[in-house]
């Protein structure tokens, strides 16, 4: 579909499925190499990353452990500046690598909250993996470890990503050009 149409607003296809495949597998390939010989925890940022772990997961090995939290600090297409805690991080960190999997880090609060919260139950070392990031929105100076694309502040939904709870499950990746 070139454009798709959610709660009144109208997206345009912006990164079709198989550039974000290519992007998955070349992002997977780089943490294999740079956890060789270790187990990570890939952290599972719900409900926006689901589908790019999915494909991450499929693209690493099994030395990769997975598990999935769920905080959020958006609403609608605004962020919070609250960092609201639905499915904790679990106790089995301490001392581990931990790989956070991300959607998109555009502001950065989230990502530094939660490298600060894991930090403080006793990660050894905390990494971001992000499908997509928005360098010029980045407030908190994150800097994401890896990532599939560096993309404008525009707003987004597909693989994963939604506006108000719809448009996660398209393949493709679209932006809004009518608010």
């Amino acid at each position: 579909m070139d454009k798709v149409n959610l709660k009144g607003k109208c997206f345009e296809l912006y990164i079709p499925e198989a550039a974000i495949s290519e992007a998955v597998r070349n992002m997977a390939q780089q943490i294999r190499l740079d956890f060789d010989g270790k187990t990570p925890l890939l952290l599972v940022m719900l409900n926006g990353a689901f589908m790019f772990a999915s494909d991450l997961a499929q693209d690493l090995d099994n030395s990769f452990e997975l598990c999935f939290v769920k905080y959020s600090s958006y609403e609608g297409m605004e962020s919070t500046n609250e960092l609201k805690e639905f499915l904790p991080v679990p106790d089995s960190i301490r001392n581990r690598d931990i790989i956070i999997v991300e959607d998109i880090v555009d502001s950065g609060y989230t990502m530094s909250k939660m490298k600060s919260l894991l930090k403080g139950k006793g990660a050894k070392e905390v990494y971001i993996a992000t499908l997509l990031y928005k360098p010029d929105a980045d407030k908190f100076e994150v800097n994401p470890d890896y990532v599939g694309f560096e993309i404008p502040n525009d707003f987004i939904v597909g693989h994963g990503l939604d506006y108000d709870g719809l448009g996660r499950c398209y393949r493709d990746i679209y932006r809004i050009i009518s608010k």
